[in-house]
This record gives C-alpha cells, structure tokens and sequence, in this order.
C-alpha cells in the first residue's frame, strides 16, 4: 500500500482542519533536535544505538534486571525500559554510561486519571528516569474525544519539563483515522516521539503503520517501534520506515542474530 498516496494525504489534511479547529496550542518538544536521516543497516550490531533494551513483564526479578543492564553495557544499547518499580536500581547500573533510564506512566493500559499519570511522572524522574513513555486515553480517542487526549498528553508532557516524553498510541487497536488522529494530537501536545505499542495488546509494530505515522508527523518529532521486534530482518524494515528507535525485549538475539 502506498501511504504518500493522494487519498491518503486527503486524509490526514482533513483530520488535521478538524483537530485544528480545536485551537489546540501546538507546542515544540523542548529536547526535540531535527529528525536525522538514519544510517544504514547493514549488520544487525548497527542497529544496537536504536535500540531500547526492554523487560516491562510483572514477573521480572531484581536479578532479571540487573542483567538487562549488563546486556545495555555490553552491547552498548541506547536505553534500558523498566516499570517503575526498578528505575532506581537501573540508574545506579548505569551511571557512567550513555545509556538512557527509561520507563513508563499509565501503563500499560492508559486508563489511568491524568492527574494520576502526572504525579507517576514527577516520582520516576526523581527516581532517576530520563526518558518516559506514556500511554494515552486509548478509550477517549475512539470517542473522538480529541480535547481529553490532548489534555492529557500535554499535562504530562508539562510534568516531565526537560525530559522528553513518548507517548504510545497503540495502534493494533486503532482504525486508520484514529492513528492519524493520534499522531497529531501527541505532536501538537510536545511529545518528543510517538510510539507504536505497549507489547501488551493485540500486535505490535508493522511497518505500514510505522510508514503511516511518518507521513503524519513528518520531521517534526521521532518516531519509537515496539511490540513483537523480535528478528534482525523486522527491526531493519521498521528503521527503514521511518522509525528513530526501537523497543526490544528480544534485542540481544536481534543483534547477535549473525553470530548464531
């Protein structure tokens, strides 16, 4: 499916004069830097800068953890994405390295009140996290409720100030407008990236809908695949379509997949 097509750029204006006409205030990223074009991936090591190492399930251990951020050193991955509860632990692990302190608010359903979601977001960054990932009013949005969804994206992107916020819109469960809708919303609102998938739902990343969301938001913010990447092959079509950075929890076999 071509996703530049003409209907589909018709699409996307006219969803874009309705969320418009919210007089929404469109505010920048303030970590935001200009979309690179990415490098090419020849090898599956190349990927390893993209990739965030991820253990989100409620039965990982302190010591499942801990080697989680062994692989991050080793493999020199670009972050480490745990639950809350280990964010402390993790920046200690990492501290001295370039790897980011990742984690998550309002997941993995987004149901969560946003005041809610705002006072998680104020205890993980003072527990040491430096990138966050949210989950929005999955509900409201099918509602078409666009004002709630803006709301709340943007009062947790205010809560995060300088730490940049990806806010995840869960697109196996969404139509084709509702994704358009939401890539707009989480733009306008100053998320530093939209994100694909908690991993928790129906499916994960595909390349169509990565394509999708690229010609939505186009270099104005990043773009974060996740769910189901569990092989070389599938990472580099979702890099090649446009994602910035990939969430993993298979990442070691993703790129040790040459050497097995």
């Amino acid at each position: 499916m071509n996703f530049a097509n003409g209907d589909r750029l018709s699409l996307i204006q006219r969803i874009t004069g309705k969320i418009d006409a919210f007089g929404f205030e469109s505010t920048r990223p303030v970590v935001q830097k200009s979309i690179e074009k990415p490098k090419p991936i020849h090898k599956p090591l190349d990927l390893s800068h993209l990739i965030e190492h991820t253990l989100l399930k409620p039965e990982a251990t302190s010591k499942d953890i801990l080697r989680l951020c062994d692989e991050a050193r080793q493999f020199h991955f670009r972050g480490v994405c745990v639950n809350p509860v280990f964010v402390k632990e993790v920046q200690k692990q990492l501290t001295g390295t370039d790897c980011s302190v990742i984690t998550v608010v309002g997941f993995p359903l987004g149901a969560n009140i946003t005041a809610t979601k705002v006072e998680e977001m104020k205890h993980v960054i003072e527990l040491g996290a430096n990138e966050v990932d949210m989950v929005i009013p999955i509900g409201a949005l099918k509602d078409g409720d666009y004002r709630a969804v803006y709301q709340d994206i943007r009062a947790v992107v205010k809560s995060a100030g300088q730490i940049p916020v990806k806010v995840i819109i869960e697109t196996g469960l969404l139509e084709e407008t509702e994704k358009i809708a939401a890539c707009l919303l989480a733009e306008r609102a100053g998320a530093a990236f939209v994100k694909t998938s908690t991993g928790f739902s129906v499916r994960g990343a595909t390349v169509e809908d990565v394509k999708l969301m690229r010609t939505v938001v186009g270099n104005k913010i990043c773009i974060k695949a996740a769910g189901g990447i569990r092989d070389f092959q599938t990472a580099r079509a979702l890099v090649e379509a446009g994602s910035t950075r990939l969430g993993c929890s298979a990442s070691v076999a993703i790129v040790t997949e040459s050497l097995q």
